[in-house]
């Protein structure tokens, strides 16, 4: 079973002059948790996640704290934003490189990548290197355990 039959191809993605803010729209109105950034050839520079934005949010001392399990709001934190400056960066500011699979490549290859990188979804590229599709945890899995019913 190869990724490009279990992946989705309608990806959205941003070109990497674009800035944080014009990433957080996206997310907000396609309803997505990763975003491939890319470049004038379509070719996937990093990715750029909604964890990674959303750390854009939390305050610093959270980094400092074992264990939020006894805080049930941060009272007027919650209602803080990132300022302009921070959103007005570049998406490069955030990017991460990019793993990737081509599209001829096995689901369980794609899914181990996934757990070796702690990944939800990743991005399949073309054999140019083109951006061409994602998949996630969900397709891969669904996919694998489909090819069980045909288990006697």
């Amino acid at each position: 079973m190869i990724i490009s039959k279990h992946m989705k191809r309608n990806v959205v993605s941003i070109h990497a002059t674009a800035s944080v803010r014009e990433a957080a729209a996206i997310f907000v109105k396609k309803h997505i948790g990763l975003l491939p950034v890319v470049d004038d050839d379509d070719k996937p520079i990093g990715i750029v996640s909604l964890k990674d934005l959303l750390s854009l949010e939390l305050p610093d001392f959270v980094s400092f704290i074992a264990d939020v399990d006894f805080v049930h709001d941060f009272g007027a934190v919650e209602t803080t934003r990132p300022p302009a400056r921070v959103l007005d960066k570049s998406v490069k500011s955030l990017v991460k490189p990019a793993i990737t699979v081509e599209e001829e490549d096995g689901l369980l290859r794609a899914y181990a990548l996934m757990l070796q990188h702690d990944l939800h979804d990743i991005v399949v590229i073309s054999k140019n290197g083109r951006l061409s599709g994602i998949a996630s945890r969900v397709d891969i899995g669904t996919a694998i355990l489909s090819a069980w019913e045909e288990v006697d």
